[in-house]
């Protein structure tokens, strides 16, 4: 059984058990293939239902993504129950230094807007629970329980289309089962505490290549920016459509130059330090250094998530992994807490515990600084605080 036809038995027990469904749908391909779906399935199953699509417009985005947006919106309007967004909530910013967020469809800024409000568009005033203090991502799970409380439904489903294969957090948000459990003991289906909500994520097996795939072979449209992606050379696996000022969009925010100079020349003057962004983004300027492998056993945690399903031990890995990944091999001789005690010490975490070679008068985790000059207070390795980070659960809790 093929992801399609695995995605096909999930569409029928969401569409079996959720009497209000609706799909978060941003422009992107992973979205896009997500939307075709349900509406493929309602058409061919001649259900007589409709299906909420709920979009955060966040001003600054390319005209291909638009245009899309408009055009799949519009075509399947008869089973459509549409919630574009438009609110001054509060979205991330790492363009500048002295500015945390920004706020697409400011009214004070309204001179500087990118674009006009999209006709038919929901505003701040159709959202009693809107606040000035809400974020992006706040506000999505305010509208969750918005749209239930408003449709009167026993069960809302909000359809998310993100795949484990994108990133580490990603997958854990599959497996991993810290504040919302499963439903009906479904690892894609995530169940609101408290409540008769539910997000539900039926693409989460499926890798790029599938995607692509599938809009080839049914011939749904897709958003055609990504034919300028290819075209400038992006990878398959680095081409998004995002907000263009978060963390992950940072490295490709030169492209507005290049794809869309309408939309980049007003980008410049709203939000602050765009055009640094773009020039350094890419840059040790903004903080993207390159970690040598040797090192970087976190980097491959987050790479290759798979070979972590269960927090497995090391010891369980086949030898063709083992092989094809030597961190884990050194891994497997030691538990994982003195894997990561042996590296901050500099020391190679294997029998023989030979020591790294280090410059001159350099200490061991010191980062180049020698012993005359270390601070009393030196921080722990990079991929030590990474590792951490990833693992907060691990982590005392205050």
């Amino acid at each position: 059984m093929n992801v399609y036809e695995r995605t096909q038995q999930r569409l029928k027990t969401v569409f079996d058990l959720f009497d209000n469904i609706y799909v978060s749908f941003s422009g992107g391909k992973d979205s896009g293939v997500l939307l075709n779906l349900c509406i493929d399935y309602i058409r061919r199953h001649g259900l007589r239902r409709r299906i909420g699509v709920f979009h955060m417009d966040y001003e600054i985005q390319y005209r291909d993504t638009i245009d899309y947006v408009d055009r799949t919106l519009a075509a399947n309007a008869d089973i459509l129950d549409i919630y574009r967004v438009c609110v001054p909530f509060k979205v991330q910013t790492c363009t500048s230094m002295f500015q945390q967020y920004w706020r697409p469809w400011e009214e004070s800024k309204r001179e500087l807007w990118v674009r006009e409000i999209p006709a038919g568009s929901l505003t701040q005033r159709d959202f009693p629970f809107f606040t000035e203090e809400m974020w992006d991502y706040e506000f999505q799970n305010r509208f969750a329980e918005w749209l239930h409380e408003r449709s009167g439904a026993a069960r809302t489903c909000c359809l998310i289309g993100i795949r484990t294969q994108e990133s580490f957090n990603r997958w854990r948000t599959i497996y991993s089962d810290r504040n919302h459990h499963r439903f009906s003991g479904k690892r894609w289906i995530r169940q609101w505490v408290g409540g008769g909500i539910c997000n539900a994520y039926p693409l989460y097996d499926w890798l790029t290549t599938d995607i692509w795939t599938a809009n080839g072979r049914f011939g749904w449209p897709y958003n055609r920016l990504y034919d300028l992606f290819y075209r400038a050379g992006v990878p398959l696996d680095s081409q998004r459509v995002a907000s263009p000022f978060i963390s992950p969009a940072i490295a490709s925010l030169h492209l507005y130059k290049a794809i869309d100079p309408d939309t980049w020349g007003r980008m410049v003057g709203r939000v602050n330090g765009a055009n640094f962004a773009a020039l350094y983004g890419r840059t040790t300027a903004v903080g993207w250094q390159a970690v040598p492998a040797e090192r970087d056993d976190l980097g491959a945690l987050h790479v290759f998530p798979a070979l972590y399903p269960a927090r497995a031990d090391a010891a369980q890995l086949p030898g063709k992994t083992l092989r094809k990944h030597p961190f884990l091999a050194r891994k497997r001789r030691m538990s994982l807490r003195g894997y990561h005690r042996e590296t901050a010490k500099g020391r190679r975490p294997d029998r023989s515990r030979r020591p790294h070679r280090l410059p001159h008068r350099q200490a061991a985790g010191t980062h180049g600084v020698s012993r005359r000059h270390r601070p009393s207070g030196i921080q722990p390795a990079a991929h030590i605080q990474t590792y951490l980070y990833l693992h907060s659960e691990e982590r005392p809790r205050l």
